[in-house]
C-alpha cells in the first residue's frame, strides 16, 4: 500500500500504516503530483527571486537565525550557512525514540512541506520520503527539544542522518551504524548538500512532538473499546447489576461519551444470564455463605464497575477533541518563516509562530490526564477480582491448583499498581512549564516534547493494565465456568473470552511464566483482536 501525502488530507490512520508494519510490511509514502507541481513551482520563485545577495532579508533564507536574524547570509556561504545550522541544533541527548516515532516524524514532516508553505527544494521531500521508504531510520534522541522553535534538536539528528553527515547514525535492517554506510547500504546517495532555506524547514517545527501525539492517540482510541471490553468481563465475574447502564439513566446527563460507554456495555453483555439475582445464588468457592442462605440484595455494585460510563465516557469525550487538535496539526505548516502567493505571480514570505507546540503540549497532557484515570479504575476493577470479599467468592488470587504450593494472581495486581503510581506522576500537566532560551528570543516554550513522551508512556501503561484487566477477568470466568454454567455470560463476553483463550490458557495450574501470560494478553489487545471478536459476534462498538 501507498500513502499519498499532499499536506491537506494525512489521516492518523495512515500515519500508523507508514509508521508501523502490517504483516511484517510498512506502506511506503509517495507526494501528490499536485502538490510536488505546486513545491516545484514555488522554489523556482525562491531561486529567482529572493537567492540574491541584494534581496530583502528573509529569516533564515538569507540570515542568520535566533538573535542573529539581522545579520545578512552571502549567497556564497549560503551551502556552509545550511550545514552548520544543523550542526548547531544536534544536541540532543538520550536513548533514541522508537522506530515508529522517527518514521512518523519523518512523514510528517514531508506532509508539511507539501502543503507548499515551506519553501524547501522538492529535492528534500523526496530524501525524507526515499530514506522512509527504503527502512532507514535515523537515530534521534529522545531529550533535548523544549517545543518552541519547533523540535530543533531531535529534526537536527534526523537531517544530519538523511544528508549523510560523518557524525550521524541510522538503523538499518535492525542494525544502528553510521549514516553514510546505511544510506550505501540502501543504494542512495550518501552526499546529500542543503540549499537555502533547507535546513531550517528541515529542523523548524514541532514535528517529533506530533509524532508522539498521533501515535498515541491512535492507541488510546484502540484501548478505550478494550476498556469497556475488560469492564464487562470484571461485571460477569463479579455477577453485577446492569441497572446502572440503563438508556434513562444517560439520558438524564446526557454526554456523548458516556452514553457511548454504556451503549458498549449493554451490547457486550447482551443476552447474559450471569448479570442476574438468580445467578448470585450460586454459591462460588470462596463465597462465606452456608448453603441454602440466599445473598444479600445487591442494589447498586462498588464506583469501579457502577459508573464506568462516568469515567470511560470522559476520555471518549477527551479522545475527540484530542483528536480535531492533532487533525489540524497533522496537515499544517509549522516552521518559520512561511511563504504565500501573493496573487500576482508570485510569493511572499512572513514571519510567525506556527513552530511553537503548545496546542500539542496541551492536548498530550489532557490525554495524559484521561488516560491514567482510565487505568487507575481498571487496576480497581483488577484488584476486586483477586479478594474474595469483594468479588462475592472468586477464588482468592485467582489462583488455580494447590493453595500455597501455588500463589495466582496478587503480584499481577501489584505490577498494574505500580503502573497506575508512575502514570499519576506523569499526568501532572508539563504544558504549563516554560524555561526561556537562546538569550530570552525564545521567552515561551511549549515542552510539547515531553508532553508528548510521557503521554505515550501513560498510554502504554493504560495498554497494560486494560489487557492484565481481561487476562484475569479470564481467569475468573474460567475458574468459575462449572458453577456458572447455568447462567451464561454475555454474547459479546464470550466472544471476548474465546478471543483471550485462543492465545493464552486461562485456569492452568500457575506453573506458567506470569510475564508471558501478560506479554500474549498485551498482543492481544495491541493486535485488536479482541475487539475484532467481540464486533463480530455483537456489532460495532463506538
Amino acid at each position: 500500500m501507498t500513502v499519498s501525502i499532499d499536506g491537506l488530507t494525512l489521516t492518523g490512520d495512515q500515519v500508523l500504516r507508514v509508521a508501523r508494519p502490517t504483516d511484517g510490511r510498512f506502506a511506503s509514502a509517495a507526494l501528490d503530483a499536485a502538490a510536488r507541481a505546486k513545491v516545484v513551482a514555488a522554489r523556482a520563485y525562491i531561486d529567482a527571486n529572493f537567492m540574491r545577495d541584494d534581496a530583502p532579508l528573509m529569516y533564515s533564507f538569507n540570515t542568520g537565525v535566533g538573535l542573529f536574524k539581522d545579520q545578512r547570509v552571502m549567497m556564497a556561504e549560503m551551502a556552509e550557512y545550511q550545514r552548520k545550522t544543523v550542526y548547531a541544533h544536534a544536541t540532543g541527548i538520550g536513548e533514541p525514540f522508537a522506530e515508529d516515532v522517527t518514521r512518523a516524524t519523518m512523514l510528517l514532516r514531508a506532509n508539511a512541506f507539501a502543503s507548499n508553505y515551506s519553501g524547501p527544494r522538492i529535492e528534500v521531500v523526496d530524501r525524507l520520503l526515499a530514506c522512509l521508504n527504503a527502512g532507514l531510520h535515523p537515530v534521534i534522541p529522545q531529550k533535548g527539544s523544549v517545543g518552541a522553535s519547533g523540535d530543533l534538536a531531535p529534526l537536527a539528528h534526523m537531517s544530519g542522518a538523511i544528508c549523510g553527515f560523518d557524525e550521524a547514525e541510522m538503523i538499518y535492517k535492525g542494525r544502528r551504524m553510521p549514516a553514510r554506510e546505511a544510506l550505501r547500504e540502501a543504494g542512495l546517495d550518501v552526499d546529500f548538500p542543503l540549499s537555502a532555506k533547507d535546513a531550517s524547514a528541515l529542523i523548524n517545527g514541532s514535528t517529533v512532538s506530533l509524532a508522539l501525539a498521533v501515535l498515541a492517540i491512535e492507541d488510546a482510541k484502540r484501548i478505550l473499546k478494550h476498556a469497556d471490553i475488560a469492564m464487562t468481563l470484571s461485571l460477569e465475574c463479579m455477577r453485577g447489576e446492569l441497572a446502572a447502564f440503563d438508556p434513562r439513566v444517560h439520558a438524564a446527563r446526557p454526554h456523548e461519551g458516556q452514553a457511548a460507554s454504556a451503549r458498549n456495555i449493554r451490547r457486550i453483555v447482551e443476552g447474559s444470564q450471569r448479570c442476574s439475582e438468580e445467578a448470585r445464588v450460586t454459591i462460588y468457592p470462596d463465597e462465606n455463605r452456608a448453603p441454602g442462605k440466599p445473598p444479600a440484595p445487591r442494589v447498586q455494585d462498588v464506583y469501579s464497575l457502577r459508573c464506568t460510563p462516568q469515567v470511560h465516557g470522559p476520555m471518549r469525550d477527551a479522545l475527540g477533541y484530542v483528536g480535531k487538535v492533532i487533525g489540524t496539526e497533522i496537515n499544517s505548516a509549522t516552521d518559520n518563516p512561511l511563504i504565500f502567493d501573493d496573487g500576482e505571480g508570485g510569493y511572499t514570505c512572513i514571519s510567525g509562530g506556527h513552530f511553537h507546540g503548545q496546542y500539542v503540549a496541551q492536548v498530550m497532557d489532557l490525554l495524559a490526564i484521561a488516560t491514567t484515570d482510565l487505568g487507575s479504575i481498571s487496576e480497581r476493577r483488577l484488584a476486586r477480582l483477586i479478594d474474595p470479599t469483594m468479588s462475592y467468592g472468586l477464588p482468592r488470587n485467582l489462583l488455580a491448583g494447590k493453595r500455597g504450593l501455588n500463589t495466582g494472581y496478587a503480584t499481577v495486581q501489584c505490577s498494574m499498581s505500580a503502573l497506575v503510581m508512575e502514570n499519576r506522576t506523569l499526568s501532572t500537566p508539563g504544558s504549563v512549564d516554560s524555561i526561556p532560551g537562546k538569550s530570552n528570543a525564545e521567552d515561551h516554550v511549549s515542552n510539547s516534547t515531553w508532553c508528548g513522551r510521557k503521554a505515550r508512556t501513560v498510554v502504554e501503561n493504560v495498554e497494560q493494565i486494560v489487557a492484565c484487566e481481561i487476562l484475569m477477568a479470564g481467569q475468573a470466568l474460567s475458574l468459575v465456568e462449572e458453577h456458572g454454567k447455568d447462567h451464561p455470560i454475555g454474547k459479546g463476553s464470550r466472544a471476548a473470552l474465546e478471543a483471550l483463550r485462543s492465545v493464552v490458557k486461562p485456569a492452568l495450574s500457575g506453573d506458567r511464566w506470569y510475564h508471558h501470560e501478560m506479554i500474549d494478553a498485551l498482543a492481544l489487545v495491541r493486535s485488536g483482536a479482541i475487539v475484532e471478536a467481540v464486533e463480530a459476534a455483537v456489532g460495532p462498538l463506538e
